[in-house]
């Protein structure tokens, strides 16, 4: 027998997953629509789990930073990336947000009653949540931002990874993030460590693959992290924290088989709704996005919902198609040592350019100057992907 969960006064808007995504809803209606009962749900103790995500200020909006400025750990005004052809500094605002400060700001500014956590959740249907024990949710509106759900209809390969935050003995040096290091031993596919530097003597050094699949070698990850440190002469004193985790990188498939697949709402955002960019698997910038625009509805209930964020999911599939392309041809067109060269051509272009590329807003013109110069794949291979990509 269903319980009903005791409330008397049943939310407007139920938010079934408490991560990036369904936090920043939470965070959006509670200043924009306080007059909106919300509810978010999280199955474990802490919103956001265990996590570092990281943003160019290009990314989002001017107008839209108010929401993510307050939960940022540090910002940095350039970056680096360094590739076996050429290093390069680019001055585009960098930004990385720790999951704790996603919880401190949940539980500081949303009501108490609003937030409900170590709550696993075992299906979402119009109106109503239902929990593991049997708990019923009734509500106005349900929104699914649990995670990416099944996937079988798309084709993707794997962004996988294992950063550690280290505390140094001494300084390491480093005055801005390296975002790619692809000079490292190529591994797995395309290679890269990525670096932030939180302060003189804590820096966080995550190992990262674009693989085939999805399997992830942790201790080995763990060595090469450890030699990495100390082939720039860092003696590591601790190690504080550790992340890992395995993102798909889609470049093809059934965008709406992959919906038909996850059952429940068509009110869903985040990676639930692939609401990702397809490059980097980066979430923070569609969250935002997603976001603001729920807490601009003059109505918030399920109806409404299911018709925004379902033509909002379709409209990103749909102009991630010249991304998904680039994305096959990495993964399909390459050799797996020899996936760098990608990015390596990528990252020789126009600095504006780069910034528009990651914000998803690439021009036309932008998309044949990347497909220009020399290939980074074989033309061979390539050209039956652009051709399919037509």
């Amino acid at each position: 027998m269903p319980k009903p969960a005791h409330s008397s006064c049943p939310p407007d808007l139920a938010i079934a997953g408490g991560g990036l995504a369904g936090g920043l809803v939470a965070l959006a209606l509670t200043k924009l629509r306080p007059d909106l009962n919300i509810l978010l749900i999280e199955a474990g103790d802490h919103f956001g789990g265990n996590h570092i995500w990281s943003f160019f200020d290009s990314d989002v909006e001017p107008e839209h930073h108010w929401l993510v400025d307050p939960l940022i750990s540090r910002r940095w005004d350039s970056y680096e990336v360094h590739f076996p052809d050429y290093s390069r500094s680019l001055h585009n605002g960098y930004c990385s947000i720790e999951s704790d400060n996603l919880d401190r700001r949940l539980r500081t500014t949303v009501p108490a009653k609003a937030l409900k956590t170590g709550q696993t959740i075992e299906r979402v249907e119009k109106n109503l949540v239902r929990l593991v024990d049997g708990t019923e949710i009734s509500a106005a509106a349900v929104l699914d931002v649990r995670g990416g759900g099944d996937i079988s209809a798309l084709e993707n390969g794997w962004q996988k990874f294992c950063g550690q935050m280290l505390r140094l003995k001494q300084p390491h040096g480093l005055e801005r993030p390296i975002i790619m290091d692809a000079t490292v031993e190529q591994i797995d596919g395309y290679r890269f460590v990525y670096c932030l530097p939180f302060s003189d003597t804590e820096i966080f050094v995550e190992d990262t693959y674009y693989a085939d699949t999805a399997e992830l070698d942790s201790t080995a990850c763990q060595i090469r992290i450890a030699e990495y440190a100390a082939d720039r002469g860092w003696e590591i004193d601790a190690v504080l924290n550790e992340e890992k985790g395995q993102l798909p990188v889609l470049y093809g498939g059934d965008f709406e088989a992959f919906w038909n697949a996850n059952p429940g709402v068509d009110a869903r955002a985040g990676a639930r709704a692939a609401l990702i960019q397809p490059i980097t698997s980066y979430s923070l910038p569609m969250a935002v996005q997603t976001a603001i625009m729920i807490a601009a509805m003059p109505v918030v209930d399920q109806n409404s919902l299911d018709k925004k964020l379902r033509n909002l999911a379709t409209q990103h599939w749909k102009n991630g198609k010249f991304y998904r392309m680039l994305c096959a041809m990495m993964f399909k067109a390459a050799q797996p040592e020899k996936r760098y060269r990608t990015l390596q051509h990528t990252y020789a272009k126009d600095e504006e350019l780069i910034k528009r590329f990651y914000a998803g807003k690439t021009t036309m013109l932008d998309q044949i100057a990347l497909l220009s110069g020399k290939p980074p794949v074989p033309i061979s291979k390539a050209l039956p992907i652009m051709m399919k990509f037509r």
